[in-house]
């Protein structure tokens, strides 16, 4: 399988009830050769679909959650992520969601990221991340 065209091999859709449910027509995750692309997790709480905060820096600390979450269900963790985007509605947030951010990779190499500003996000969030994470 390894000399096999990336095109030519199975993608595994990743899910979990642990994080949030999507609220359309994707996945949490999916997994194409050695790569997990996840879709971009907001700071709500997996049960009720609520927001877990009105600031950037409590949304990131629980986008983050969730996206660990979506990450174990593919038997990975914050050491296989090497790149993320960030999504804010407001670049003032940035240093209070850098923060929150950077405590999830604390002792690991940092994934390359991107970070840009939106109009909007679903459910009135602050921030949005997703992730390009490597299964080794």
């Amino acid at each position: 399988m390894n000399g096999e065209p990336l095109a030519n091999r199975p993608r595994e859709t990743i899910r979990t009830a642990s994080a949030p449910a999507p609220i359309g027509p994707y996945s949490q995750a999916v997994a194409a050769g050695p790569f997990v692309f996840t879709s971009g997790v907001i700071g709500v709480d997996p049960a009720s679909g609520a927001l877990s905060d009105d600031d950037a820096a409590g949304q990131t600390r629980a986008a983050m959650a969730n996206l660990g979450t979506v990450l174990a269900a593919a038997g990975l963790g914050f050491a296989d992520i090497v790149k993320t985007t960030i999504f804010l509605i407001d670049m003032a947030d940035f240093r209070a969601v850098n923060e929150v951010y950077g405590e999830s990779f604390a002792g690991l190499p940092p994934p390359a990221r991107s970070t840009v500003a939106v109009a909007a996000l679903p459910r009135g969030a602050r921030v949005e991340i997703e992730s390009v994470a490597l299964r080794r």
